[in-house]
């Protein structure tokens, strides 16, 4: 397994205790293995709707808009697709 070394500041850290301590995970390492987990399964699932989006779209061969209007519009809905 690789290993990976990062510095964060207490209040995190004191987060990051506190759930190992409520028992859900053994160790600091293991609640950051399972953000990362989740952040790969939110990533999937973002693409995959966005992909059934695009089909949605050019099976219509509607378009009242341009594209790249079209493209900031479902970029303001979620913030977090515009990186």
């Amino acid at each position: 397994m690789a290993e990976l070394t990062i510095s964060i500041p207490p209040a995190l850290k004191t987060w990051v205790d506190a759930r190992v301590a409520q028992g859900l995970y053994s160790d600091a390492a293991d609640y950051v293995r399972a953000l990362v987990r989740q952040d790969q399964e939110q990533a999937a699932e973002d693409s995959a709707w966005l992909k059934a989006q695009i089909d949605e779209g050019l099976k219509s061969r509607i378009l009242n808009s341009e594209p790249e209007d079209v493209l900031d519009a479902v970029m303001d809905e979620d913030p977090d697709l515009r990186g």
